[in-house]
């Protein structure tokens, strides 16, 4: 899967175990200039150096795969994870699923509204 954003959060990578590092970041995409979604991807590894060179405000395309699964905790109980691991970024000269703020909704109007 691959989106375009604007990078607007970096974490630090953190060390989990003896052989297992894990660094997060933050994206923001939109399909709607009006409702703009935040989506929080993670480098694992040796993936975790994807982001040198980066820096918040920076427009991104993201590769990432979309991964599941379930853990069952001691009362018996099914909970579900779920991750966006991310392969490959590389800089986006696509900024159209950024939001522009001072542009006005298209055809809007309170008819329109469900409420």
């Amino acid at each position: 899967m691959t989106i375009s954003g604007k990078l607007v959060e970096i974490y630090d990578a953190k060390q989990l175990t003896d052989k297992f590092k894990k660094r997060e970041f933050v994206v923001e995409y939109s399909e709607n200039a009006l409702y703009p979604q935040f989506i929080k991807f993670e480098l694992t590894q040796n993936n975790c150096d994807l982001l040198e060179g980066y820096s918040k405000g920076n427009f991104i395309e993201v590769h990432f795969d979309l991964r599941g699964k379930p853990w069952v905790n001691k009362q018996g109980e099914t909970t579900y994870f779920t991750s966006l691991s991310v392969w490959k970024i590389k800089t986006s000269t696509d900024q159209s699923n950024s939001p522009d703020m001072n542009q006005e909704p298209e055809n809007l109007s309170d008819e329109d509204l469900p409420f």
